[in-house]
């Protein structure tokens, strides 16, 4: 049997902690899974826990066809980069799946709603979450209450030096100009 063919990009992304692997096959269907912390990975996904064994990794984001890698200041970029582009290529060579049995995607990607968290959530899916995935980040939707839209930045958004700009001017922006209730965007 012959392995898959398996193509891993790097891509440098806004954040200076951050690189994004592109991959040549679609992990996921829509959305990512943002891992924080070394437990949540090991309770959902071998892929994310095998990044997480690099030293110096905070963090790991699987997106719709790349992976997204944040070290800590005391990583070595020498290490985190070869260690974590084999670990990819490897993991996606070995045609495995990336959840544990069990895990369901929908249960990160809520839905439902309001008519306005609704008309939020369809902006960010259609306009906002392809252009922040392309630099290895992603965005979801909390909550709408008082005005205020309360969003989640991960990935290479994560403490993204430009993260504020993004939000405010590009963001905020496009969903007061879209729904006339919405009169603030913050990051959770």
């Amino acid at each position: 049997m012959t392995q898959p063919d398996v193509s891993v990009s790097l891509e440098f992304t806004p954040n200076p902690n951050t690189l994004k692997y592109g991959v040549n096959r679609q992990l996921l269907p829509r959305g990512a899974f943002n891992f924080t912390k070394k437990g949540e990975a090991e309770k959902t996904s071998p892929l994310a826990t095998q990044l997480f064994s690099v030293p110096g990794i905070i963090g790991v984001m699987l997106g719709k066809d790349f992976v997204t890698v944040t070290k800590s200041e005391e990583g070595d970029w020498d290490l985190v980069h070869k260690s974590c582009s084999s670990i990819i290529e490897d993991y996606l060579r070995s045609d495995q799946p990336l959840f544990f049995e069990g895990i369901s995607l929908e249960e990160t990607l809520k839905g439902g709603g309001t008519e306005i968290e609704n008309k939020i959530r369809e902006i960010l899916d259609r306009e906002i979450r392809p252009a922040v995935a392309m630099d290895g980040g992603d965005i979801t939707f909390e909550k709408f209450e008082n005005g205020v839209v309360y969003l989640y930045l991960q990935g290479s958004c994560s403490g993204c030096p430009s993260s504020t700009m993004t939000l405010k001017m590009g963001i905020e922006t496009r969903l007061r100009e879209a729904i006339p209730e919405v009169q603030e965007v913050v990051s959770v």
